[in-house]
C-alpha cells in the first residue's frame, strides 16, 4: 500500500507541475482554451508515470496504458486542430475572462487549470490502480469486455467528431443543426463515447474485484459530461444560437443513442 500511495503522490506532483506549465503558456498566448488540448495528454502522462513507477501485472498494465494513450492522443490531436482553426479563445473561457476582468490571469490557475488537474486525478483512478494491480495475473473476461467498450467509445468519439467537422466545413450548413449520422441518434455522440471509454477502462481495472470502488472515476467523468462542462453547458448556448435546436432536442436522445423520433 505504501508503494501505491507513493505513486499516487508522484502522479499528483507531475500533473500539478504540468498544469502550471500549461497555465504559464496560456498567459503568453492569452488563451486559457489550450487547457483542453492538455486534458487528454494529462491522462497519458498519468498512465506513463504509473507504469514506470509501480506496474503490477505487466500485460494488463500495458493494455490500460495503451488504451489510455490511444484515447488521449486522439482527443488531443482533435482539439489541437480545432484550436488552430478557431480565431478566438473558446467562448467558455472568454466568458470567464470577461466576468473576472484583470484578475482572471491568476484566478485561472485554480478555477481552470487547478480544477481540471483535480478532476483528472480522480477520473484516472481506474487507470492508476488498474496499472498497479498485480491480480489477477492473467487476462480475464473483464479485460475483453472493457477493451471492447473502450474501442466502441473511441469509435463514437472519432466518428462523431469527424461528422461534425465535415458538417461545419460546408458553408451551406452555417446556422443549421447537425442531425445526421450518429448525431441523429444522440445529440452528443462524442460525449457519450467519452463516457463509454472511461467505463471500459474501469471494467478492465475491475478484473481485480477489490478495485470496484474506482468506479468513482468514470462516474465523475459522466456527471461532468452530462451536467456541467459538456452537454448542459453546450446546449444552453445552442438553444439560443440555433433556431431549430429545440425541435432537434424533442426528437433526439440527449445522451444514450436511441432511434430518432419522427419530426412533429
Amino acid at each position: 500500500m505504501s508503494g501505491e500511495i507513493a505513486t499516487l503522490v508522484l502522479n499528483a506532483g507531475f500533473i500539478l507541475a504540468a498544469m502550471v506549465l500549461v497555465w504559464l503558456l496560456s498567459l503568453l498566448l492569452r488563451d486559457a482554451g489550450i487547457v483542453d488540448i492538455f486534458w487528454g495528454l494529462g491522462f497519458v502522462l498519468i498512465a506513463a508515470v504509473t507504469s514506470i513507477a509501480d506496474s503490477g501485472y505487466s500485460t494488463r498494465a500495458a493494455l490500460i496504458a495503451g488504451l489510455t494513450a490511444l484515447w488521449g492522443f486522439r482527443l488531443a490531436g482533435h482539439l489541437y486542430l480545432r484550436w488552430r482553426r478557431e480565431a478566438a479563445e473558446d467562448r467558455r473561457y472568454a466568458a470567464m475572462r470577461a466576468k473576472r476582468g484583470p484578475a482572471f490571469w491568476w484566478q485561472s490557475l485554480y478555477i481552470v487549470f487547478g480544477l481540471q488537474a483535480a478532476i483528472m486525478f480522480i477520473v484516472s483512478l481506474p487507470v492508476q490502480f488498474g496499472i498497479m494491480s498485480e491480480t489477477p495475473a492473467r487476462l480475464t473476461v473483464a479485460d475483453a469486455v472493457g477493451t471492447t467498450l473502450v474501442l466502441v467509445g473511441l469509435a463514437f468519439e472519432a466518428v462523431g467528431d469527424a461528422q461534425l467537422a465535415a458538417f461545419k466545413a460546408d458553408p451551406a450548413n452555417r446556422g443549421k443543426v447537425m442531425d445526421k449520422g450518429l448525431w441523429a441518434w444522440t445529440r452528443h455522440p462524442n460525449y457519450f463515447g467519452d463516457a463509454v471509454v472511461w467505463w471500459g477502462l474501469f471494467v478492465i481495472a475491475a478484473s481485480s474485484p477489490a478495485l470496484w470502488w474506482t468506479a468513482i472515476g468514470p462516474a465523475v467523468m459522466t456527471w461532468f459530461l452530462v451536467n456541467v462542462s459538456g452537454k448542459a453547458l453546450l446546449e444552453r448556448g445552442l438553444r439560443k444560437s440555433r433556431p431549430g435546436y429545440d425541435d432537434y432536442v424533442r426528437r433526439t436522445s440527449g445522451f444514450i443513442p436511441l432511434p430518432p423520433r419522427r419530426k412533429g
